[in-house]
């Protein structure tokens, strides 16, 4: 399955740029994400003189501080916690996380979720922007609270885990 991207902006959320992506499981959430990084890098920089490579990207600090990219490549690391981050760690900003195994079950219904369903959960997020604040609910994408972070998902094919599901948001 090839990874998907959908960028929006969020209510309350200018200059903020939402993305997620349903990406194959590669063994686990380090190597999975770096392989993602590697496509992503390739979709949006791979004819682009300035970068090389994920790391040159990543050397770039002013960029990757001020700008970013507006993608999963503006998270470097994976940190083994589902605790929410903390807007006073800089530790905490560029990082995935996994969900909460409770917000799982709340979401998903099940402690096994599927593509198919990480994917329907996405669509309700994005049809639920269209009402107003107080009568959307707590979407699956009002889990990611803090900028410049992710979340994510392990999603199950049977009883394989067989893709993530990764969502945050980049902004300023």
């Amino acid at each position: 399955m090839t990874p998907t991207v959908r960028i929006s902006l969020g209510e309350g959320a200018l200059g903020a740029s939402g993305w997620e992506y349903i990406t194959a499981n590669k063994g686990g959430v380090e190597e999975s994400l770096a392989v993602l990084h590697e496509e992503v890098f390739e979709e949006l920089y791979g004819r682009d003189d300035d970068y090389g490579s994920v790391e040159e990207l990543w050397a770039d600090e002013e960029f990757m501080g001020e700008e970013g990219t507006h993608s999963i490549l503006d998270i470097q690391r994976v940190v083994h916690t589902s605790a929410a981050p903390s807007t006073h760690a800089v530790e905490d900003y560029g990082t995935l996380r996994p969900m909460a195994p409770d917000r799982i079950l709340h979401h998903f219904g099940a402690d096994r979720p599927t593509p198919e369903r990480f994917q329907e959960l996405l669509d309700e997020s994005y049809a639920a922007m269209d009402r107003p604040p107080h009568d959307r609910g707590g979407t699956l994408l009002d889990e990611c609270r803090m900028r410049w972070t992710g979340l994510c998902v392990v999603l199950y094919t049977g009883e394989e885990p067989s893709h993530l599901g990764i969502f945050g948001y980049w902004g300023d």
